[in-house]
């Protein structure tokens, strides 16, 4: 698939995360739509799943530890086919089986529930220890955010999938340098990520979490690690494609009025429209 095509599909992706998270009037955009780009390369490049056999136990999983960013993963998880787009509306809805965060008991494709931050990449790291003893050759993927490595179980995962020697892991940072209460430097910083996560016996990349290019040759670089892990830090903009929404904090965990919807449509439409004429 072409860097363009993957643009087209990632700007799709966005339009799905505003428009649920307006219905919901609830949901977290900003880390959403940082994640697009990644969700996007993944879901249509990289992983090696079948919608149509969604629990294939040869499959490769992904985590998302960032759970709260679940409408971007059900904007991808809708475009690659794993349920109807129109269900996305549903969100966080009363009966909805597309809540605010992922539940694997009920969504296709969805490898693992999480939401409490810290959690998923313990998951991904058993997953990928299981891959090893069962002798097979599936790959697992997880996704973080930059604030949610503030957590100690971060690290306690980390130190074991380094002593292990878990080569079929990839961990991912969504590094947008924002969480609800603002900077991460401000908070607590994790300054610099590359450096502890080596600290952890990983092999580490650092690209533009914007740049197909970059994450295409990062994940081959990854499969092509062995002996040990590998955490990609991706660096990205918080709010991605959205005007007001990019850098601003404000829109970590917030939805849209019928009025900014509509800008964010329209900002979203305009990219869709430049894409075409490439």
């Amino acid at each position: 698939m072409t860097n363009l095509e993957l643009q087209k599909i990632a700007n799709q992706v966005r339009t799905n995360i505003v428009k649920s998270v307006h219905a919901a009037k609830a949901g977290h955009p900003g880390g959403s739509l940082s994640a697009a780009d990644i969700f996007t390369y993944l879901y249509f490049e990289e992983l090696r799943v079948d919608p149509k056999n969604p629990d294939d136990p040869d499959r490769d999983r992904f985590v998302l530890s960032k759970g709260h960013t679940a409408p971007g993963l059900y904007g991808v998880l809708a475009e690659r086919g794993f349920f109807p787009r129109e269900d996305l509306l549903t969100l966080r809805h009363l009966g909805s089986y597309l809540q605010g965060h992922p539940n694997m008991n009920h969504i296709p494709g969805v490898d693992m529930s999480t939401g409490s931050l810290g959690q998923g990449i313990s998951a991904a790291v058993g997953m990928a220890l299981a891959g090893k003893l069962d002798k097979k050759d599936y790959r697992v993927y997880t996704l973080l955010g930059d604030g949610e490595i503030q957590e100690g179980q971060v690290w306690e995962a980390a130190m074991f999938a380094g002593a292990k020697n878990l080569d079929n892991l990839v961990v991912i940072v969504d590094n947008n340098n924002l969480q609800i209460d603002g900077s991460i430097e401000d908070v607590n910083s994790p300054y610099p990520i590359d450096k502890k996560f080596e600290a952890f016996n990983f092999h580490t990349i650092c690209i533009d979490a914007h740049d197909f290019d970059a994450i295409r040759a990062a994940l081959k670089e990854a499969k092509e690690t062995k002996g040990i892990p590998t955490a990609i830090i991706a660096k990205s903009l918080k709010g991605k494609g959205v005007s007001f929404m990019e850098n601003n904090a404000g829109w970590h965990g917030k939805a849209p009025n019928d009025e900014e919807l509509a800008i964010a449509l329209e900002d979203l439409r305009k990219e869709a429209e430049s894409l075409c004429q490439k």
